[in-house]
């Protein structure tokens, strides 16, 4: 192997192990999103989203993506349980477990973890498989269209953030987040502090996610891409700041959805926009998150940590962003190929990773159920599905 190879191979380990870091960060975005009763669960979900994920993908997730065989470009077959490989494998692993722990956030504080274990392998060995398949493999369909998804605006958090729509859909709202006539509820988290130290750890591990989607770090301008990352998110943060601030002061979750906003909304296009173009997606970002989590709230919805704007919604608008602002063919460039297979892009696979999801939790919800019981619900998942507390010692009584 060349050195320039070595090389190349050693940045894509290392971004990997920096996205894989993204999974504390989510962590404490969901505990600190979340009341301290439930703590330890989204500690457990977080742990098996990754554990499970690593196994389920190894075993047929990773063939039906880059298996070496098509059919029709939908799916691939070929090479379960992974022989080889191992580099694409790691940096795809981190990926498919970033899906999975969007919907966690979402569905938080109400969902049975034994049940929620069924869905894992779904959406880390099928669900996001299949969508990389149609995208990143050289043999999907989406990709034969022409449509650019550098990072996974799409192919990741649009994956995450509508199957986290299918999620709450599901499950339903918590107790109290609604009142008799259906206005919502604030339901306070138990740390905003966590909730910045995991947005940060988060927009840290977002360098490996994006900068190392080039796949190489010879003969390829990786801080360009650094920094288009760095200045959507920096954007989007302070365009939601101010949006909040329309309603009263300025709030500090939707400021830090408003960071994540910006950092999904850039990931499509990060490659191929420039720094001008990076601002404005992040500041449409930063205020579109706003506005759709009041939305979502208002239409009965319950999303514990605003996933499915911040990836779904925010994910749909940086797929749509690479037909407007891409230097090469962008319509503030003069060209508008891309727009109908960025538009059918945003369609399959918003469409396939609800309609899969739902058909799923709808299979587990009707014969295990989804949903803990109330008194279940009211006392906090720690006790009840753990038997333990994430905050001081706790004597399970029989």
């Amino acid at each position: 192997m060349e050195v320039t190879a070595y090389i190349d191979n050693l940045w894509i380990l290392i971004a990997g192990i920096l996205v894989m870091f993204m999974q504390p960060g989510f962590m404490l975005v969901e505990t600190g999103f979340t009341r301290s009763k439930n703590s330890v669960n989204i500690v457990m979900k977080n742990f098996m989203d990754f554990s499970v994920g690593a196994i389920t993908y190894w075993a047929f997730g990773f063939a039906l993506a880059y298996g070496g065989s098509t059919l029709g470009g939908f799916v691939a077959y070929g090479n379960f349980f992974l022989e080889g490989d191992s580099t694409t494998y790691f940096f795809q692993v981190v990926f498919a477990a970033t899906a999975a722990t969007i919907v966690s956030g979402s569905v938080a504080e109400r969902t049975k973890f034994s049940s929620y274990l069924l869905f894992q392998p779904f959406i880390c060995g099928v669900i996001y498989p299949i969508v990389t398949h149609w995208v990143w493999s050289g043999q999907g369909w989406l990709s034969e269209l022409g449509f650019i998804d550098f990072a996974g605006s799409g192919v990741v958090h649009m994956v995450g953030g509508f199957a986290a729509l299918a999620g709450i859909q599901v499950v339903g709202p918590r107790i109290g987040k609604f009142d008799d006539s259906g206005n919502p509820l604030p339901i306070p988290g138990s740390s905003m502090v966590a909730g910045a130290l995991g947005v940060f750890i988060l927009w840290f591990g977002w360098y490996g996610f994006n900068v190392g989607s080039a796949l190489a770090a010879v003969d390829v301008n990786l801080a360009a891409i650094a920094v288009t990352t760095t200045l959507s998110a920096s954007a989007a943060s302070v365009a939601a700041m101010y949006t909040s601030m329309i309603a009263g002061k300025p709030n500090v979750g939707m400021t830090l959805n408003g960071a994540l906003a910006g950092l999904v909304g850039i990931t499509a296009g990060c490659a191929n926009v420039n720094n001008l173009g990076a601002v404005l997606i992040g500041t449409v970002s930063g205020i579109l998150v706003v506005y759709s989590i009041n939305l979502i709230e208002k239409k009965g919805f319950d999303d514990a940590v605003g996933a499915v704007s911040v990836h779904g919604i925010c994910g749909a608008w940086g797929v749509l962003a690479v037909a407007i602002f891409d230097t090469t063919d962008g319509l503030l460039y003069g060209g508008t190929s891309l727009f109908l297979p960025q538009i059918i892009g945003i369609l399959a696979i918003g469409g396939w990773a609800y309609a899969t999801s739902f058909i799923v939790l709808k299979t587990i919800d009707n014969f295990f159920g989804l949903r803990v019981s109330k008194d279940e619900e009211i006392a906090g998942l720690d006790v009840s599905e753990h038997g333990t507390t994430a905050y001081g010692d706790f004597i399970l009584k029989k």
